[in-house]
């Protein structure tokens, strides 16, 4: 008679009363393990078929929770966590350039940077997110910064008309992109991407640049596009079209654009992003602040392009929270469809997580849970009474639940939040530093 096999050895066994895997579309596994060796997902299997096919270095148990895949925040500025609240209730062009720039053009340097990324990771791992699309200056920092924090993201190399505290020509910004590319190339957590603003801040030439560059290294290119009903306008005064037809005629708009905000569009246009394989940011939550219009997410959606969600900056939303930013896109979707089944609460989860890795390139690594990926994962209580009766897990995880629920997070199997408490974070200490860098950015608006 032959001995049973014996166990299989692996890292991490997370038992949950609920797995999301996100694919296959619509599944919810109740009482289901995933296991985790090396920082990747091993198998998703029944709990009880899970003890005993493995014998983990370590079992987290979590049977009131939903486990799914960590959120991908698929457009933001991270440093900008450090400008909270500074010029609320302004529209987009009197906030940027008579209140952020100016305060950016004197506070903006590494430290800034670096501090502000810090900030950020933490409030993004207390709300489940273990990606992010990164779109600010200083990128070596950037990515220097994360991955010293274990945390993951692509970054975006600057692309703008006029001198920043990074690059002062256009020369320089290409220069300094490069070498930053090169020196992340292969990285396991950062990669890169090219960031020219928008095409009110970047000059034909710079744009056929980037798509050179961008096909040669074969890069995504992260654009705010389509923000607001002025930046069409002025296109039509300065080049006789549209920002996307400009684009369409520089060779930018293919299936390594990813094109944010995307308020203003027409038929035909959604159809045209849907044909050529462009990629759609939705961030509800900032283009409702800024009264920039309303991103027809759902007609995206159902033409048959990729949608992520991201929150933006901290500095126009004022949060990076993608629970909640996840249940605004949902509802608004409804609103603007004029369709109560537009943006289910499966396809807001779908966005959130599988859309946003898809939008960033990442997706064959992230953005479900399924044997081969990385282990970016978090974990929802959903025990608490704002949560109860538990009828349908991902209706409650999209249009109940908030960020203070998530109780753990992985990020290539590595535990960065457990129970609540940030791991190998200072908490305190972020805080402390966020408290002198409002006493600065202070002094420089009474200045």
């Amino acid at each position: 008679m032959t001995n049973p096999q014996a166990p299989q050895t692996c890292d991490l066994l997370i038992e949950a009363g609920f797995v999301v895997p996100v694919e296959p579309h619509g599944v919810v596994l109740e009482d289901h393990a995933v296991a985790v060796d090396g920082g990747v997902i091993l198998a998703v299997l029944p709990i009880a078929e899970a003890r005993a096919r493995y014998a983990p270095k370590e079992t987290v148990s979590r049977p009131d929770a939903a486990l799914i895949p960590g959120l991908v925040n698929a457009h933001t500025h991270n440093p900008m966590t450090l400008l909270r609240g500074v010029a609320d209730d302004l529209p987009l062009k009197v906030w940027l350039q008579q209140h952020i720039w100016p305060i950016e053009a004197a506070v903006i340097s590494p430290a800034f940077v670096e501090d502000g990324v810090t900030l950020a990771i933490a409030e993004l791992l207390r709300g489940g997110v273990t990606c992010v699309n990164e779109n600010y200056f200083f990128p070596d920092v950037q990515a220097a910064t994360y991955r010293r924090h274990g945390f993951r993201a692509r970054i975006g190399l600057p692309v703008i008309d006029f001198p920043t505290a990074w690059a002062k020509s256009d020369d320089e910004y290409f220069d300094k992109a490069g070498e930053v590319h090169d020196q992340w190339r292969g990285d396991p957590l950062v990669a890169t991407a090219f960031a020219p603003h928008a095409p009110y801040t970047v000059n034909d030439a710079n744009f056929e640049r980037v798509r050179m560059l961008a096909d040669q290294l074969d890069l995504p290119v992260h654009l705010h596009l389509h923000e607001t009903a002025q930046e069409v306008a002025q296109s039509i005064d300065e080049h006789g079209q549209r920002p996307i037809a400009r684009l369409d005629r520089l060779g930018l708009i293919n299936d390594r654009l990813i094109a944010v905000h995307m308020t203003q569009l027409t038929e035909a246009e959604i159809h045209l992003c849907a044909e050529r394989g462009v990629s759609v940011v939705h961030c509800p939550e900032s283009n409702l602040k800024l009264a920039s219009g309303f991103c027809p997410a759902c007609a995206l959606a159902r033409a048959g392009v990729t949608l992520a969600i991201g929150t933006d900056g901290v500095a126009s939303n004022n949060d990076l929270d993608m629970f909640g930013e996840t249940r605004t896109a949902a509802i608004l979707a409804k609103t603007v469809a004029d369709d109560a089944a537009a943006l289910d609460a499966f396809a807001a989860l779908r966005a959130a997580t599988l859309g946003g890795a898809k939008a960033i390139g990442f997706d064959h690594i992230v953005g479900t849970i399924e044997a081969g990926k990385q282990a970016d994962l978090a974990c929802v209580d959903l025990s608490a009474l704002e949560t109860q009766p538990l009828h349908h897990v991902v209706s409650q995880l999209v249009y109940a639940t908030g960020r203070h629920q998530v109780g753990d997070v992985w990020i290539a199997g590595r535990h960065k939040l457990r129970e609540r408490v940030l791991v190998d974070m200072d908490a305190a200490g972020i805080v402390a530093n966020a408290r002198q860098w409002r006493e600065r950015i202070a002094a420089v608006r009474t200045s």
